[in-house]
């Protein structure tokens, strides 16, 4: 919605970028995590970690892990998959056109998405 409302094409086009990246990468995060969720029988992050009260699913689905851990990656724009907002064009992608507030709620966006996401990887794979 950013990229679309400045009226910039290149902020246009490094929207359509970024949300290509986040779609294709939910889906191979929720590829990844569907052995934890088939174990524990359910969706519900209390009934996992309720479920790992023997072993941590770190240890039992170590593969499941590591792709889900690139997907959180690719997903929150780490290195090496910070496609989005490529430092080297003369366009910053999405947030092109925004400055000052605009662009402090953008990164402020990013930085609780990498919190969010942190913490789901400890609920799923080491007991919460």
């Amino acid at each position: 919605m950013s990229g679309w409302a400045s009226n910039s094409k290149y902020a246009f086009l490094g929207a359509l970028r970024s949300s290509a990246q986040l779609i294709s990468y939910e889906i191979f995060m929720l590829i990844s995590l569907l052995p934890v969720f088939m174990d524990a029988g359910t969706l519900n992050l209390i009934e996992i970690v309720i479920s790992q009260k023997g072993c941590f699913n770190f240890f039992i689905y170590l593969p499941s892990f590591f792709l889900c851990f690139i997907a959180v990656l690719a997903e929150t724009n780490r290195v090496p998959f910070d496609l989005p907002e490529a430092e080297s064009e003369l366009v910053s992608g999405y947030n092109a056109e925004y400055s000052s507030v605009g662009f402090v709620f953008f990164f402020l966006a990013e930085y609780s998405n990498i919190i969010l996401m942190s913490s789901f990887l400890v609920c799923i794979f080491f007991g919460g």
